[in-house]
């Protein structure tokens, strides 16, 4: 779908008398956009195998322990450098290499192991996620769900909770931003609102009430730490506490800054097609591991399941589905900063990248598909063969009008809804299987095959499960019928 359908949307001026889009959540946009199809929709997704795209899922400790025992290794050896040369010349180029550690590096570090796939262990996600979370002054309740929105809408105008730099674009927005600033004092601040129960609207139009308890608790946490850092502050009478704690996320934010705006910045909003609003980057070994591979960003959008360290894989096997991918970061910034020069002029234009011919309108993958037909025995279902499916494969099967999946474990046959009770447009024969629970493709949550019940937000709601057995070689799901003569 194009941007076009939503044309209207830029109903405000700035100051200067230039159109705006109204990016704020719950507005005018946002009703457009759900009226407009564009709200939860459909992504399109290049084609890719199954089995391959499995493989690609697969969790492992092992990647993310490396990269995460390299990281921090390298964060408290610098932060020892740093305090040991204090007050010298070499004071300055070691916080700069200690703050871009902690308030750039992070960052990567927090969207990972938000998604839970650095880890195959999940406490070992969360160990990683809420310390991430502190050091880039975000509240981790708050910031889980935005991104799931953030996944759901990528860059749909009124919906999207993570646009960087609204249209028209500010230069000096964009250069304040490399210090966090205005954010990282408004992300502060709105701690301070969720620590007295002051949650927006705005934060409710995408937190689960049953959540809103979590963002308080954490809320205080957080600013717990920040009055016991400023009582070290005062008892030292010395604001050198602060140059190795929160400090940092200001003045060590500008390499995520630079990351993070060419993740989206210039492309297309409003679209349906990952591959018009985010971009793919070759970069260096050095910023790969600064990024944990989110240079491949259209990548990590289509297939959120996939770890960070299979992302160059995943890239290999759809870059003939892709645009071209930019060069370097230099080269996507020559082009980031091409369009910021028109988007000045006119907020409407965008960047407009050539697609590969043939797979346009393919918006899914295919998966295995299960013809069942109604067992001599009332309510049961033939669906396949006891060896049709592989250990951990997954199919789609439909029964008078419910759509199920079909898994095979270790421990044999089980079945349960088909839609994900989160991402209602989402059919969980997409998904992968780990430790005996399904996860959704669109947003990581996870459902225990065995109960259907949710394990991992942001699924909330159980799936309903349904009774399986072999009969001479051959699975049978059992499903009350309708009350409709399946012969006619």
């Amino acid at each position: 779908m194009s941007n076009d359908t939503i044309e209207n949307q830029l109903p405000t001026e700035d100051l200067m008398g230039n159109r705006v889009r109204d990016y704020r959540l719950g507005g005018e946009a946002d009703r457009r956009a759900v009226n407009a199809g564009l709200a939860d929709a459909t992504w399109y997704r290049s084609p890719i195998d199954r089995d391959l795209l499995a493989t690609l899922s697969k969790r492992s400790d092992g990647p993310a322990a490396l990269n995460t025992a390299l990281y921090v290794v390298l964060l408290v050896g610098t932060g020892l450098w740093a305090y040991s040369t204090l007050w010298s010349w070499w004071t300055v180029p070691a916080l700069l290499v200690y703050g871009t550690l902690y308030g750039s590096s992070a960052d990567p570090r927090w969207h990972e192991c938000g998604h839970g796939t650095a880890f195959r262990t999940r406490w070992l996600n969360d160990a990683v996620y809420y310390p991430a979370s502190f050091m880039v002054l975000r509240d981790p309740t708050v910031w889980r769900w935005s991104h799931v929105r953030h996944h759901s809408d990528t860059i749909i105008v009124g919906r999207d909770p993570e646009v960087v730099l609204k249209r028209p674009p500010s230069l000096r927005v964009w250069l304040l931003a490399l210090f966090a600033l205005p954010s990282g004092v408004q992300s502060i601040a709105r701690t301070f609102r969720h620590c007295v129960g002051r949650v927006s609207d705005a934060d409710r139009s995408y937190i689960p009430p049953r959540d809103i308890g979590r963002v308080v608790i954490e809320a205080r946490v957080f600013v717990t730490i920040w009055t016991v850092l400023i009582g070290w502050c005062v008892l030292s009478m010395s604001l050198v506490p602060l140059l190795f704690f929160v400090g940092p996320s200001f003045y060590g934010a500008w390499l995520v800054h630079l990351f993070g705006t060419s993740q989206h910045l210039g492309l297309r909003e409003n679209v349906l097609d990952h591959r018009l609003n985010s971009r793919t980057i070759y970069m260096n070994p050095i910023f790969r591991f600064l990024y944990w591979n989110m240079n491949y960003h259209c990548e990590h959008h289509m297939f959120p399941s996939v770890p960070s360290h299979a992302l160059p894989k995943l890239h290999d096997e759809i870059k003939a589905d892709l645009p071209a991918p930019n060069r370097s970061l230099a080269h996507a910034y020559r082009e980031i900063g091409r369009a910021l020069l028109k988007q000045r002029r006119d907020p409407s234009w965008e960047l407009d990248r050539p697609l590969p011919a043939g797979n346009g309108a393919r918006t899914e993958r295919e998966v295995r598909s299960l013809n069942p037909v109604l067992a001599d025995e009332g309510d049961w279902f033939d669906v396949c063969g006891a060896d049709e499916l592989p250990i951990d494969g997954i199919a789609r099967v439909e029964i008078q009008g419910r759509s199920l999946a079909l898994y095979r474990l270790d421990s044999g046959y089980r079945a349960t809804d088909g839609i994900c009770t989160h991402s209602r447009r989402v059919h969980l024969a997409e998904g992968t299987i780990i430790d005996g629970e399904i996860e959704c493709p669109k947003h990581n949550g996870r459902f225990d095959i065995l109960t259907g019940a949710p394990t991992r937000p942001p699924v909330c709601i159980a799936l309903s499960t349904y009774e399986t057995r072999e009969r001479s070689g051959r699975i049978q799901v059992h499903v009350a019928l309708l009350g409709v003569d399946p012969s006619v």
